[in-house]
């Protein structure tokens, strides 16, 4: 792989990843989304805060993120760029916006669990993986209503889902497990708080 294509690629996905959406639409409602709540920067807490439509447009624009910095090595072509290997630039591109998302830039490394910026970007990579992966976040969901458990079965599912419908060994199978890993380790104050029954839960009514 061209080193100066994955630099390219690799800094766009991140600043691209590091807009911190959920820290401007809560501004925008006034309110400072690290003192609200879970204080976690993502769609979730945008969500209790601000409610349910600035919460999916936090959500929306989260993932879009993460599908143009994994979609944009197979389509910089109609603008005149020509990566080597873009398949594998759109691994590249995924990875960068997700840790961008958690750690970014713009508020001094602080960021969100990376779920949405996820989602967006597997779509554009492995849509039918991230599909299944989806209906366990779904199942889990409604079973339980704690958003973080669902995220974190979601995350759990998407190798597995990957190895069964792409083979093994396959890249796709890889960059799922290092976005599980990087997922569930973004938990881990949640999987605390579930330990100890403590974890926010979504009530039916909301």
């Amino acid at each position: 792989m061209n080193v100066l294509d994955f630099f390219i690629v690799a800094v766009a996905g991140y600043l691209l990843g590091a807009i911190p959406f959920a820290v401007i639409i809560a501004r925008i409602c006034g309110v400072d989304i690290f003192k609200f709540g879970s204080g976690n920067p993502g769609a979730t807490n945008v969500k209790r805060a601000c409610g349910k439509k600035a919460g999916n447009v936090c959500f929306i624009l989260d993932a879009l993120k993460g599908f143009v910095a994994a979609g944009w090595p197979l389509w910089a072509h109609f603008i005149g760029v020509n990566f080597e290997n873009p398949a594998y630039l759109t691994y590249v591109g995924l990875v960068a916006a997700i840790v961008g998302h958690s750690f970014s830039v713009f508020i001094r490394f602080r960021g969100g669990k990376g779920v949405s910026t996820a989602i967006g970007g597997l779509c554009a990579v492995m849509f039918y993986a991230v599909l299944a992966a989806l209906v366990v976040w779904v199942i889990v969901f409604y079973a339980s209503r704690y958003v973080s458990l669902a995220s974190i079965s979601m995350a759990a599912a998407l190798p597995v889902a990957a190895a069964l419908i792409y083979g093994y060994p396959n890249l796709h199978v890889y960059v799922a497990i290092v976005l599980a890993v990087l997922i569930i380790f973004r938990h881990r104050s949640n999987i605390v708080r579930l330990m100890k029954g403590t974890e926010n839960r979504f009530d039916r009514k909301k």
